[in-house]
């Protein structure tokens, strides 16, 4: 799961990267409002969250946000700031944020925090995805067919929550590539294809169709 984190703290977005990568996300970190909003124009529908502190140099996170909802986008927002009076959460909360936490926190509360947010956006109840005889969980980071564990490489685990996402929706490479590696992250030619080959022999071989010329999706169930 790919994130945006805006944070103009060294050591805080240091350690949250660092932190959130170890929980299996993909942080990209920018520093500045501006650099933010140039991060989500280019690729808003990448993003499956955006991290956003409200002190941010050059545009301030409230300005964004406001101008995300403006522009009808709908990535969710988890607000992450050290302003912790009710009038500051009633205006972010206002402002179009989904979430509000204040600073010190724990990381396995913003970690569950981001699951919850993510169900929430794609219209899920249930911390755990079924599709037929497979089942999924996002925040143990496991998988069973049949009632059986399945070893799954992290990039692996991540392509396939991506795809079952949306199950039927077809996604190309490209989009793929962008939902499962971040910034600076060397990507070989055919690392998507790699990957599907792997979790066909997983799986089984109908469990993923190539769209020939278009992409990827998960068979109907």
């Amino acid at each position: 799961m790919r994130l945006l984190l805006a944070e103009d703290d060294w050591m805080i977005g240091q350690a949250l990267r660092e932190g959130l990568n170890q929980e299996g996300f993909v942080v990209d970190w920018v520093q500045d409002g501006r650099q933010a909003e140039l991060a989500l124009k280019a690729a808003a529908a990448e993003y499956a969250l955006l991290l956003l502190d409200l002190g941010l140099p050059r545009r301030s996170g409230l300005d964004l946000l406001a101008d995300l909802r403006r522009s009808r986008a709908d990535i969710p927002v988890l607000i992450l700031t050290a302003r912790d009076s009710l009038s500051d959460r009633v205006l972010g909360l206002n402002s179009g944020a989904d979430d509000y936490l204040v600073k010190p926190f724990e990381l396995d509360e913003l970690v569950a925090r981001i699951h919850a947010l993510v169900r929430r956006a794609a219209g899920r109840a249930e911390p755990v995805i079924e599709h037929g005889v497979l089942r999924l969980h996002p925040v143990k980071r496991e998988c069973w067919l049949r009632g059986e564990p399945v070893e799954l490489s992290a990039r692996e685990f991540d392509l396939l929550y991506v795809l079952l996402e949306k199950p039927g929706a077809v996604l190309s490479r490209t989009r793929l590539e962008e939902r499962v590696y971040g910034w600076g992250q060397e990507v070989v030619s055919n690392a998507i294809d790699v990957h599907i080959h792997h979790l066909r022999k997983k799986l089984g071989p109908g469990f993923i169709v190539n769209v020939r010329g278009v992409g990827y999706r998960v068979a109907k169930p």
